[in-house]
């Protein structure tokens, strides 16, 4: 309770009543608190002290604004203040309106004690995260850091910010084309070596014969030293004073893991045919797609060695674990694409949009980047905005019909259903796709769609899609929806 007590809630409502219940509610939590009536003095009370959470009733009677004209002043001059609407029954489209204006949330009159402090407290924290994910993007450029905005990549820039700094060694696991060498990269240049060398060892590349001498480098024997014959160096000598990434360590043959185990362990290593230990002196940052504990238990990866390397565990995202960053990662590489190739820029349509933050992406970044620039080739010269029609059949086929998507082949045909059942069969398909879209988050689909959060519950309730909690990524809302459960709403589509 102590960290509230210089967290200060100012309340905006006509109803003085409703000022101070709520006033009262927010002092017992250790919140310090102010309230007035009207606009001018909730403007007034502002400029003098900005506080931590705006509470602002929409309608305001009698006041010179209501809520929906203070809280346009208020994003324009304050766009990190979080704000909560306070409606009443008759106003809660207008409430969802207000999300759309840059409201972080809106509480329904007459509200639960518990959902204005778990309020309160959820836009406090959704502050934080913001300026922290801010600041760290002011310290960090897209070529050093990375794009979007969601939980799984604010937690990745958090670890960057932690331990790029230090000379622990780092081990990142995560599918294939999420990225996981581009992270690399990200820990070497917010470290202390960035302006040394940076070396990616991929050890798939190379036979058995050859994997040794190219990891271990090659020595010149007696008869040798006459001649014009020159050791060969090892990837640590590459790699002296920066960081080596071992891609896909675990496809490394048993013989060298155990080899690898002794020169981690006493951080020094001999050329083969050399005598001279030389010092390690990289960062180590090893990479894999595969599942390190079946690979241990199966035999197939010694867990001395494993240890070894992982000091820092990162976990990297997929693209689906991380949709609402989609919009802004098409962004970036159709930017960059027009400016590598000197074209136009082309923004992506809404409905485009729709379906890419649906797809399931199974070779993740890499995949929407390789497409990204496919759409771009494909476009037409006349056009500005790529639509939904330029899309590929592969994409269609692996998420449910979007309105828009014309195209899209339908196993049911809707012209000889009555009209009761298509439209049901219809709504199956489009809450289908934006529920997908938005990761299974509720709050953030029934604001896209303009329904009532609790109205959308019980149309999924009625499709038979439950609420669970947990999934892998962090934390879970309430309102997340059972991916097993969207799999069936399709297949019954």
């Amino acid at each position: 309770m102590s960290a509230k007590k210089n967290l200060d809630i100012l309340i905006v409502d006509d109803e003085e009543d409703i000022c101070r219940l709520i006033a009262d509610i927010l002092k017992d939590e250790g919140y310090t608190t102010r309230y007035v009536k009207g606009s001018l003095e909730a403007l007034s009370e502002l400029a003098s002290k900005q506080p931590a959470v705006l509470l602002l009733d929409i309608w305001l009677e009698g006041s010179q604004l209501d809520g929906l004209g203070v809280l346009e002043i208020v994003k324009d001059k304050y766009p990190e203040l979080p704000v909560i609407m306070i409606s009443g029954h008759g106003n809660i489209e207008t409430a969802v309106g207000s999300i759309k204006l840059g409201a972080y949330d809106f509480i329904e009159k007459p509200f639960k004690e518990e959902r204005l402090v778990l309020g309160v407290e959820k836009a406090i924290e959704n502050a934080k995260l913001r300026i922290e994910n801010s600041q760290l993007s002011a310290r960090v450029s897209p070529q050093d850091g990375y794009i979007g905005k969601s939980p799984a990549i604010n937690n990745l820039m958090g670890i960057i910010e932690k331990y790029a700094p230090t000379k622990s060694r780092v081990f990142i696991n995560g599918p294939e084309g999420s990225g996981k060498k581009h992270l690399a990269k990200i820990f070497h240049n917010n470290s202390e070596r960035k302006d040394q060398a940076f070396i990616i060892f991929s050890p798939s590349a190379f036979t058995a014969e050859q994997l040794d001498a190219e990891i271990f480098g090659v020595g010149i024997d007696a008869k040798q030293s006459f001649g014009n014959a020159k050791p060969k160096l090892s990837i640590f000598e590459k790699a002296k004073g920066g960081t080596l990434v071992i891609d896909e360590v675990s496809s490394l043959p048993a013989e060298t893991q155990s080899k690898l185990l002794k020169v981690f362990a006493n951080n020094k290593f001999k050329r083969i045919n050399g005598e001279k230990e030389y010092e390690l002196d990289c960062r180590i940052i090893a990479t894999t797609s595969r599942d390190m504990k079946q690979e241990i238990e199966e035999g197939r990866f010694k867990g001395d060695l494993y240890h070894r390397l992982n000091v820092v565990n990162v976990e990297m995202p997929s693209l689906k674990e991380r949709r609402e960053d989609i919009p802004s990662l098409c962004e970036y590489f159709l930017k960059s694409y027009s400016q590598l190739n000197g074209k136009p820029y082309k923004q992506l349509s809404d409905e485009a949009l729709s379906v890419l933050q649906s797809y399931e992406w199974p070779s993740n970044i890499k995949q929407l980047k390789n497409i990204a620039e496919w759409l771009m080739i494909m476009s037409k010269a006349d056009e500005n905005v790529i639509n939904i029609t330029s899309l590929a059949n592969d994409i269609f086929s692996s998420v449910p019909n979007v309105p828009g998507a014309t195209q899209i082949e339908n196993n049911v045909d809707i012209m000889a259903m009555p009209l009761r059942e298509a439209r049901e069969l219809f709504e199956k398909q489009y809450l289908l796709a934006q529920v997908n879209r938005f990761g299974g988050n509720i709050s953030k689909t029934s604001v896209f769609i303009g329904m009532e959060r609790s109205a959308l519950h019980r149309k999924l309730k009625s499709l038979k899609v439950h609420d669970v909690r947990g999934r892998k990524g962090g934390e879970v809302e309430d309102d997340a929806v059972d991916a097993e459960a969207l799999d069936e709403i399709a297949k019954a589509s």
